[in-house]
């Protein structure tokens, strides 16, 4: 796919398909803007064209129908005061009234269509859909590296669909800085995965065993591996269905010459509270009915140690509950290891991005990607 900026856009209807799936709280309050502030150098881009803007995402998994509190109306709020103009925004993304607003767009102007995902044709990829799409614009940009592996309709289905079709800076950058991490990284290559399930993250495990020289297994996740190898855990969250497939990965680790570390101790709670008691263990002496709610500082420092040899570092997942500060401190120090590093950084986005910000350290990463 050629890069937007090979094409002639001035004054022409461009449909970008970006992601604004962000992350709300219950007042449908966006809490990390990160994914439309990654949009914003294209927009700028396309504005200083004099092309008309029509963007385009999902966000959740409404399931075909309209769920008001998966609406994109707080992310045209949102993009709205970032840019300083206002941003339109249509409560559809096909039919008559979209087409009305899209043809009534003038130059440098931007309108925001409503959830892509209230129709079934977007995940099914319909072509009915998509051509409903493509007579929106006379082009079509994909800025939105974060869903480019899913067969949808504003993904796959469009492009062919549209007179001409483009890459847009984002999708441009996520697979410069993927080709900078994974395919030639400088080395060694330390990989850093969290979070709380292995199931969500099995695939991306399997695939860095490819590619890695450390594989850094911490939060919930590291639960399930020190279970595979016998590890009473107490009450902490562990897959037990996936405990064969845990050790499986550290066999195939072990095999390749891959080190593998994971959690030497553990903060522990007695109950999953920001205000329960809690108590610093190792891994092998949880107290019945205790849970794991970070790593623990021997771990943390063995974990940085790691970080400070690396050459290209790529983090997704934090290493316990930082969003409740008594379980923040692993992650805050694995964040501080990664910043002090001199090595090529990225960080994958959602939790680890809100993460960052949250120990104050997006500034000191090279790339935080949006996918």
């Amino acid at each position: 796919m050629k890069s937007v900026r090979d094409m002639d856009i001035a004054g022409r209807k461009v449909l970008v398909r970006v992601d604004y799936n962000l992350p709300m709280d219950d007042n449908q309050r966006i809490t990390d803007d990160n994914r439309i502030r990654a949009t914003l150098p294209l927009i700028h881009y396309l504005l200083d064209k004099r092309a008309r803007i029509i963007l385009a995402s999902h966000m959740g998994r409404p399931c075909g129908k309209r769920v008001e509190t998966l609406s994109l109306a707080p992310a045209a709020r949102s993009l709205s005061e970032l840019l300083g103009q206002e941003v339109g925004f249509v409560h559809d993304c096909i039919g008559k009234e979209v087409e009305s607003r899209v043809d009534s767009l003038g130059e440098g102007e931007i309108l925001l269509l409503e959830n892509l995902r209230f129709h079934k044709g977007e995940k099914s990829n319909d072509r009915g859909f998509a051509e409903k799409l493509a007579r929106l614009c006379d082009v079509y940009v994909n800025n939105a590296f974060s869903v480019s592996h899913r067969k949808q309709a504003s993904v796959v289905a469009v492009a062919g669909l549209v007179p001409e079709a483009a890459a847009g800076f984002l999708l441009e950058k996520e697979i410069s800085c993927y080709n900078d991490s994974v395919k030639n990284p400088t080395p060694p290559l330390v990989a850093i995965v969290g979070g709380a399930k292995v199931s969500s993250k099995l695939e991306a495990l399997e695939n860095m065993l490819e590619y890695v020289n450390v594989l850094i297994i911490g939060g919930a996740m590291a639960n399930t591996f020190l279970a595979s190898q016998g590890v009473d855990l107490g009450a902490s969250l562990i897959e037990e269905d996936l405990k064969d497939t845990a050790a499986g990965i550290m066999d195939q680790a072990a095999a390749r010459g891959i080190r593998l570390l994971l959690p030497k101790d553990l903060v522990v709670a007695a109950a999953f509270d920001k205000d329960a008691e809690k108590k610093r263990v190792k891994v092998d002496e949880v107290p019945s009915g205790w849970m794991g709610l970070d790593i623990g500082p021997e771990t943390a420092a063995m974990f940085s140690e790691a970080v400070g040899e690396a050459g290209t570092i790529v983090w997704n997942g934090p290493m316990g509950v930082f969003e409740m500060a008594p379980f923040r401190e692993g992650t805050q120090a694995v964040a501080d290891a990664v910043a002090a590093s001199s090595a090529f950084s990225i960080v994958g986005g959602g939790d680890t991005g809100s993460a960052l910000k949250v120990c104050k350290r997006a500034d000191e990463i090279s790339y935080i990607s949006t996918g």
